[in-house]
């Protein structure tokens, strides 16, 4: 159950992360404060939008999805059943692996680098890294 806990914070950290790059990209703020000038060239790539969407509404919701699987996975009546933990593996693999992608277009495509970006990237990486193991485990 520590798991989901540790889980539960990192993905409240990254959905704060997220929330921040996806008001910044519908205009809520008029600049990122990022110090380096390259999160304004990644946000500003044809790459930051998927589907007709920012692709920091996906992170926003990806966060929240591990986060609610988490709030759920605590509560007493599913703390020893085993399936929040399986889905949280899966979840942060598919967010791990989206992760890897954009920070393979920030290096190779885009030539910037977005240190919120890989500040999300750090955050879903030590997600993947405690639900994967837990997973394997089958502990609760």
């Amino acid at each position: 159950m520590r798991h989901r806990q540790v889980i539960a914070v990192l993905a409240l950290a990254g959905l704060l992360v997220a929330l921040y790059l996806y008001l910044y990209k519908i205009g809520v703020y008029g600049e990122l404060k990022c110090g380096s000038g390259g999160c304004e060239t990644v946000q500003a790539s044809p790459y930051a939008i998927l589907l007709g969407q920012p692709v920091a509404l996906y992170g926003v919701l990806g966060y929240a999805a591990l986060l609610a699987v988490c709030v759920i996975g605590l509560q007493p009546r599913t703390a020893a059943q085993a399936w929040p933990t399986l889905l949280l593996a899966a979840m942060a693999t598919v967010g791990f692996a989206f992760t890897v992608y954009l920070t393979a277009l920030e290096m190779f495509v885009i030539h910037a680098w977005c240190r919120w970006c890989l500040g999300s990237a750090v955050i879903i990486t030590l997600i993947w890294l405690v639900a994967l193991p837990a997973a394997r485990r089958g502990r609760s």
